[in-house]
């Protein structure tokens, strides 16, 4: 089968811009804290620019207001835009808003429901509000979905909504929650559930707290204009019917839809926050000297150098090849693939920001250089959209579907020979092969 990542040449000067605006007008704003008001003053230009080149929200189709592109370019956009926190924002697909358009975008298709266009999707992606992907919960359903404990009872013209949801991202600053809740239990493990849009004003919406995590230890209020990861009590909530996204039972069947691209994304990005990684330990085995030489003539970190390279270059390959398969066959054929880069690129990231932490000592221990967050983030990467365990077992049961069990091992070497013999019985019994 073959495979082409290639894209057209003015996509690649598309990408090379890409790549200075990045470097020369975001990256600087790492270093600065904002206010809520503040922050949103900075973006705006920027946003503009990216709106002016035609790359915003380029996850969506047109007539919903984004680019249309397929995975493979979206992915060599996240490449680029995940060297820095503030890239995704500034270009309209940051999580968890680009994965929550999509999903509107879904349910609009699957419902008909086209006032959630001119409500919320349309705002959301001009960034006029920004929303919450609730369906977590602490001490049910984490890394299974299908545990839900969250109940939405139909009641005239109404959904009433009681639960307790746990790591809502963005939550403490979100405007819309689309919310995971079991709308009938009696509905077989995939055809519980349902999504249902929840102003965050709504009576009953409790934000208990942000849970401070080890991506920013104490934080319990929002970090450089983002939300934390939210924990939120449902009390007896209620809102309209119309406010269901898709169908009733259509809830784990949006989430993947949601939760496919949104992983290769993912990956992407970690590929731009490795790279990134990469560039400092470079920089900084040319420039320390130690012990009689360079540390980059030093066999330990010449390893580090070339094993994080191959890691990077591996990670990068299989999720273009993930991305080409989501675009050629759809995101159920591409399953496998999706699994494999997320638990693969997750420990990529881990390392090569392992490696440039230790070359950099105390330096890179401290917070003089980006390196300390970047490392307690790539923590997190194999945790969340599915610990890696989950996407192991994923993998493995996948593959196992293309093999069949064997009495006798199907390499096992006589009863091979003996076949072997009987296939070849006349050229091997003629006389010129007994001479």
């Amino acid at each position: 089968m073959a495979w082409d990542f290639s894209t057209e040449p003015e996509f690649e000067e598309q990408l090379e811009w890409m790549r200075g605006f990045v470097r020369d007008e975001i990256y600087p704003l790492e270093t600065l804290e904002f206010d809520d008001a503040t922050l949103r003053a900075v973006l705006a230009p920027l946003k503009e620019e990216v709106k002016a080149r035609g790359l915003w929200a380029a996850h969506l189709p047109p007539d919903l207001g984004g680019q249309g592109f397929g995975q493979v370019r979206l992915g060599l956009m996240h490449e680029i835009l995940g060297r820095t926190p503030y890239g995704p924002v500034v270009f309209g697909n940051n999580a968890p808003d680009s994965g929550n358009a999509e999903l509107l975008a879904h349910g609009i298709a699957a419902s008909g429901r086209d006032r959630h266009r001119k409500k919320w999707l349309e705002p959301l992606l001009d960034g006029h509000i920004r929303s919450a992907f609730s369906m977590t919960e602490r001490d049910t359903a984490g890394s299974d979905p299908t545990l839900l404990a969250t109940r939405a009872v139909r009641h005239g013209d109404e959904w009433v909504i009681d639960g307790h949801k746990w790591f809502t991202s963005n939550g403490s600053v979100a405007d819309i929650l689309l919310v995971m809740v079991v709308t009938d239990p009696e509905a077989n493990p995939h055809s519980r559930a349902s999504m249902i849009v929840v102003p965050a004003d709504t009576p009953g919406v409790e934000v208990v707290r942000d849970v401070a995590t080890l991506e920013d230890p104490g934080r319990t209020d929002r970090f450089h204009g983002f939300g934390g990861h939210a924990e939120i009590r449902y009390h007896s909530v209620r809102v309209p019917y119309e406010n269901l996204i898709g169908n009733e039972g259509d809830g784990f069947k949006l989430a993947q839809l949601r939760l496919g691209p949104g992983r290769i994304h993912h990956c992407m990005r970690w590929l731009g926050q490795a790279e990134r990684a990469l560039d400092m330990l470079c920089e900084r085995a040319l420039s320390r000297y130690a012990h009689g030489s360079l540390l980059a003539e030093k066999q330990t970190v010449q390893n580090w150098i070339a094993d994080s390279y191959a890691g990077i270059q591996a990670a990068r390959l299989m999720t273009l090849h993930a991305a080409w398969r989501m675009d050629r066959d759809g995101a159920p054929a591409a399953r496998t693939d999706i699994s494999a880069i997320k638990f693969f690129g997750a420990q990529v990231l881990y390392d090569v920001i392992d490696r440039a932490v230790q070359i950099h000592g105390s330096l890179g221990f401290s917070t003089d250089l980006p390196l300390e967050q970047m490392y307690r983030y790539a923590r997190a990467a194999r945790i969340y959209d599915g610990p890696d365990e989950v996407h192991r077992v994923s993998v493995a049961r996948q593959v196992l579907r293309n093999y069949r069990p064997a009495e006798v091992p199907t390499e096992h070497v006589p009863t091979r020979r003996e076949e072997a013999r009987k296939k070849f019985a006349a050229l091997l019994d003629a006389p010129e092969a007994q001479a």
